[in-house]
């Protein structure tokens, strides 16, 4: 069941790019807000397109209110790093001796994975995030991360940070912030794959990196436009009665649509059956046969999220 993945407070949304993780985001929050949850959806320092999806005002770098009950905020990582030095700091007054200290910024631009750490570190702020009457101010927290490699790189840094760096105030940060992402109870990682050879071979590589490198616990595998299928497991039947049309000039076309349409068929299939060894839940969400995913379509996928 959906509920249980939104009981959590804290989703990463990754997966090789392309493969929809924004949409699966966008769809994640419609959900969790119409089952009266308040929700934050971080995207890094993305390309920003959820707002056309949701059809709402443009999401900057400052967090906004753009539906009833979800809040969202496109991570910059200058503008994380001030903001996230502000929120762990308190002092404004000690936060601007420390952070506009030229050696000091000049410092941190220069530390691997810095940039990564700001934009996760402030999207773990806001998971931990109170209001005056000590409530969490959002019950759930949706990151949209980067591609692969780069989702990778930025739930590695607090592990690193952990390892590498002395006793104090950043050490302390990831020691938290770890805490957070490998607690199965308050966190969880959504895979977002496709039933196609380079999305499937990549998303078997990252399962264990997720889980067997970084301790993370995985949330949910989302399957994502799985084409509906037309001629099931008869596609060797399907496929040769293309061959036969093909050699009639007149049907040579529709010929070639079919084989296509049948070869297509038996390779999602292929790719299903391989991601289904992998562990943990698997949801399947179809394609949408519309040339732009506005609200509509985001809420049926929603929905179907939901019902599983």
């Amino acid at each position: 069941m959906a509920s249980d993945l939104l009981n959590r407070r804290f989703l990463a949304v990754i997966g090789k790019g392309g493969t929809g993780k924004t949409t699966v985001s966008a769809s994640l929050a419609l959900l969790a807000a119409s089952r009266g949850k308040r929700v934050l959806v971080a995207m890094s320092q993305a390309r920003e397109r959820m707002s056309a999806m949701l059809e709402t005002s443009f999401i900057g770098s400052e967090v906004s209110t753009i539906l009833p009950n979800i809040d969202a905020v496109n991570l910059d990582p200058d503008a994380c790093l001030e903001e996230y030095g502000m929120m762990v700091l308190k002092v404004r007054a000690l936060y601007k001796a420390v952070m506009d200290n030229r050696l000091v910024k000049g410092f941190l631009r220069a530390v691997p994975g810095m940039d990564a750490w700001a934009m996760l570190g402030k999207t773990l702020y806001h998971v931990k995030e109170t209001d005056s009457a000590g409530r969490p101010r959002y019950d759930l927290v949706i990151l949209d991360a980067p591609a692969t490699g780069h989702g990778l790189q930025m739930l590695r840094v607090p592990k690193v940070i952990t390892e590498v760096a002395p006793p104090g105030l950043l050490r302390r940060e990831a020691d938290d912030g770890l805490r957070i992402l490998r607690d199965p109870a308050l966190s969880g990682m959504v895979v977002v794959t496709l039933a196609e050879e380079m999305p499937t071979a990549e998303t078997e590589e990252l399962y264990p990196q997720l889980t067997r490198d970084l301790g993370l616990p995985i949330g949910r595998l989302v399957i994502n436009q799985v084409l509906p299928p037309v001629f099931g497991a008869k596609t060797d039947n399907a496929l040769r009665a293309a061959a036969v049309l093909g050699r009639a000039s007149a049907l040579e076309a529709v010929a070639q649509v079919g084989a296509a349409r049948a070869r297509r068929e038996a390779l999602q299939r292929t790719m299903i059956e391989r991601l289904a060894k992998l562990p943990g839940q698997k949801v399947i969400l179809p394609s949408l046969a519309v040339d732009r995913l506005r609200r509509a379509e985001i809420e049926a996928l929603a929905k179907g999220l939901g019902a599983l």
